[in-house]
């Protein structure tokens, strides 16, 4: 280990966890009341305008998972320090993660299941229920339900990581066509991400709780694991140090997952071989996401101490390692990039508590940094057309 100990570590965990809700152990609401849901298949608007639509979605809108109001936002940034709300819809309890394909179709993983969005329309078209048995449908950071998303290559499936409080998780998957979950597999615990091959051939599942990633294989549909834990697995379901989100790299399919602003953990899914490289945030890291090139977009949250620990940022991280970090105002959870690379939009809304409702909008030359009101807890953010 660099600088820091496990065992400083947590030690900062026990002083914090009493003021700290979140990336920790597995547990229960956060006391949100639960807010009434659509039902399945129907279409719900929250604002005016928000469906059914006439007016053409134009490219480069971003969509925004609001998981504090059951909704996804349609948000034009055009403009400077301005954007254009084009709207909400409705898409189901606690919605989390976005995939969007090429038809237009964005698929949303919420705890009831798996939403399908016209954004042409900007109309919900279907809501395919899990299979995997959660529990009562709740709010909250630990809710049940769908997590991670992603879309195969030729988009005829949506891989969706659900999960299931107090025990591991499934990797459910849609069929587009048919708007039905085809088959259930087994994974981790608290499947935060979902990430597919560039062929294909594999979906990985970013297990927070279980430290590790489960490599399943879409044509006999089992499950390997590989364990990612380069500062151990000490202190289980109460540690801070575990993963929350992967990227694949664009030169050679390995999962790429930071580790808080110090590690990144580069890991060979064919072999189950995992080395770190250094990292320089120093920081609690979330979201991650790869441009075309390979250039690495990190999210940091924020300390898990205060007093060792950094402030919110996002590291720029060149494919030979170079960084460059830009500090961020406030916690922030996942990251996208416009079609043409040159922004990278962060969500404010974070699974914990301390979320803002908004997006930073970091020019990526620059390192400006332009903040946008949207949502409500945005958790999750796609870009039409990028």
């Amino acid at each position: 280990m660099n600088r820091r100990s496990l065992a400083g570590r947590l030690a900062a965990l026990a002083a914090v966890t009493a003021t700290l809700g979140g990336c920790a152990p597995d547990g229960g609401d956060d006391g949100a009341a639960s807010p009434v849901s659509a039902p399945p298949g129907s279409t719900a608007q929250r604002t005016p305008g928000s469906g059914g639509t006439s007016a053409r979605t134009p490219q480069g809108t971003l969509l925004v998972t609001d998981f504090g109001a059951d909704t996804v936002t349609f948000v034009d940034p055009a403009g400077r320090g301005t954007a254009a709300d084009l709207g909400s819809v409705r898409v189901g309890t606690a919605p989390y993660g976005i995939a969007l394909g090429e038809d237009g179709t964005a698929w949303v993983a919420t705890a009831e299941g798996v939403a399908a969005v016209d954004t042409r329309t900007r109309v919900r078209t279907a809501l395919v229920p899990h299979r995997t048995d959660t529990g009562p449908v709740t709010t909250g950071e630990y809710r049940g339900g769908g997590m991670g998303i992603a879309l195969s290559p030729d988009g005829s499936r949506v891989y969706v990581g659900v999960n299931v409080p107090g025990g591991k998780g499934t990797l459910e998957v849609v069929d587009t066509e048919r708007r039905e979950v085809t088959r259930v597999v087994p994974v981790g615990r608290r499947p935060f991400d979902v990430d597919v091959s560039r062929d294909g051939r594999q979906v990985y599942a970013t297990n927070h709780d279980s430290f590790d990633v489960s490599v399943v294989d879409t044509g006999d549909w089992t499950a390997r694991r590989i364990e990612v834990a380069p500062y151990g697995t000490e202190g289980g379901l109460g540690s801070w140090l575990k993963p929350h989100y992967a990227a694949v790299r664009p030169s050679d399919g390995a999962l790429l997952l930071p580790f808080e602003g110090e590690r990144l953990a580069v890991v060979d899914p064919g072999t189950g071989r995992v080395r770190t490289e250094d990292m320089t945030a120093n920081t609690h890291q979330h979201g991650v996401t790869a441009g075309a090139d390979g250039t690495l977009y990190v999210v940091g949250t924020g300390p898990i101490d205060p007093s060792e620990d950094d402030g919110p940022s996002l590291t720029v991280r060149t494919p030979e390692g170079d960084e460059r970090v830009v500090p961020l105002d406030g916690p922030h959870e996942t990251v996208a990039l416009s079609a043409d690379g040159r922004t990278a939009y962060v969500s404010g809304g974070f699974t914990r508590d301390g979320y803002w409702n908004g997006l930073s909008a970091v020019d990526v030359a620059t390192g400006r940094v332009t903040r946008l009101p949207v949502g409500e807890r945005p958790l999750a953010v796609a870009v039409l057309g990028g």
